[in-house]
């Protein structure tokens, strides 16, 4: 019998908890509800859980009991002659977001929030690897510390658990990180995707404020206008993007949101807007602050408005191993067929806190098709209010981040 084979068997229990979890969403680093079901989940397996203090998290370690793993290189006890047994770590992540369903699911979410990213799917896929895990401890090469993150969507739940210490809950740091994430397009359901080096974007936000004087509509030049100042901002912070960087390490900057006025007549004393920052690169990432904060004095300075800039920092890139990357290659064609992976060419604009993990130990992250329908290409993207997930790869996702930790550990 293989990890396949047995999730087969928890396919069942695991769209069950899926949807139960999709009935309770919640935002943000706070999850009691969700804490709660995972805790009832994963109740009577094998694991020292350890519950987060700044957050609702939860962090199970696995010991497994097989040999460990032997050969050049492998870590050992002081004073020992045997190798020490390393870890590996899973991650799920389980926040929702503050969208209203719209699917018309019999297991739809009732108000504000909805699990419209599907880190319900992955919370149930991660409770999946840990009863498969669970159930062949005897075979385990070393531990394993299954991270269940709250606050992924911009609350940063990877960097609290991380300084809690998620990475190191097994004893020694762990060797190896795996995740995964569910898209409802883009990909054909049950396609596994990932690629070296950068894998998806880091993101930043700016918000600014133009501080001018109010004037009548009729007389601007008694005032000190900040709408076109503000809007001068925006268009400048385009033409910026393609004469400041490289178009091989490419930014993306939109501005999604600008408040300004109350009146036709009226000229306001200020002017507000919000800026997201897309990079693909540790370096492009930290000169665009410098570029874009020069940017805006300069133009408020020319027009002779203050300017106030609030910089929140969000995620690094994530950045993929490329020796994780060949065995998640490995792994799943192996286990799952030679046409269930594929490298994606470029890397994905969208940000995530994984990247923090990655950053501390060597991993890899990888997408997964969950879409419901056979045109995935029109289906509705995540963070849609009509964003669907096909329970149909809950047994693949936790059989296949079981194969990972398994495998991983016996390498050493």
């Amino acid at each position: 019998m293989t990890y396949t084979d047995d999730a087969k068997g928890l396919q069942e229990d695991l769209v069950r908890l899926r949807r139960d979890l999709h009935r309770i969403p919640e935002i943000g680093l706070n999850l009691p509800r969700t804490q709660e079901r995972v805790l009832a989940a994963l109740d009577g397996l094998p694991l020292e859980i350890t519950l987060g203090s700044e957050l609702n998290s939860v962090t199970a370690v696995l010991r497994g009991t097989g040999p460990a793993a032997g050969g050049e290189g492998s870590a050992r006890a002081e004073g020992s002659a045997q190798p020490q047994k390393q870890a590996v770590l899973l991650r799920g992540d389980m926040d929702a977001l503050p969208v209203v369903e719209k699917t018309g699911r019999d297991f739809a979410a009732a108000g504000p929030n909805m699990h419209a990213c599907g880190h319900d799917l992955h919370t149930a896929m991660l409770v999946g690897a840990a009863r498969l895990l669970s159930g062949r401890r005897d075979r385990l090469a070393g531990d394993v510390v299954f991270m269940f993150q709250p606050g992924e969507e911009g609350d940063d739940g990877a960097g609290h658990m991380i300084r809690e210490g998620v990475l190191d809950a097994a004893g020694p740091r762990v060797i190896g990180a795996y995740g995964l994430h569910v898209m409802s397009d883009r990909l054909p359901r049950g396609q596994f995707v990932s690629r070296a080096g950068t894998f998806m974007a880091g993101a930043d936000e700016i918000a600014v404020t133009v501080r001018g004087a109010g004037a009548h509509g009729s007389l601007p030049h008694t005032g000190k206008d900040p709408i076109p100042v503000a809007c001068e901002m925006v268009v400048a912070l385009q033409s910026m993007v393609t004469r400041k960087f490289d178009i091989f390490d490419p930014v993306v900057i939109t501005v999604g949101a600008f408040q300004a006025g109350t009146a036709a007549n009226i000229i306001p004393d200020d002017a507000t807007f919000q800026v997201t920052m897309r990079s693909f690169s540790r370096e492009s990432r930290a000169r665009m602050l410098d570029v874009v904060v020069d940017l805006f004095n300069g133009l408020a300075a020319a027009y002779g408005c203050g300017v106030d800039i609030t910089y929140k920092e969000q995620y690094p890139p994530t950045v993929n191993h490329a020796p994780e990357v060949d065995f998640l290659e490995e792994v799943t064609r192996e286990v799952h067929g030679e046409e269930r992976f594929a490298r994606i060419p470029n890397p994905v604009p969208g940000a995530e806190d994984f990247s923090r993990v990655l950053e501390e130990v060597s991993g890899t992250y990888a997408f997964l098709g969950a879409c419901t329908v056979e045109d995935f290409a029109s289906s509705p993207s995540n963070h849609s209010p009509l964003a669907d997930f096909d329970d149909a790869v809950l047994g693949d996702g936790a059989a296949l981040l079981a194969e990972l930790a398994d495998r991983r550990l016996a390498r050493g």
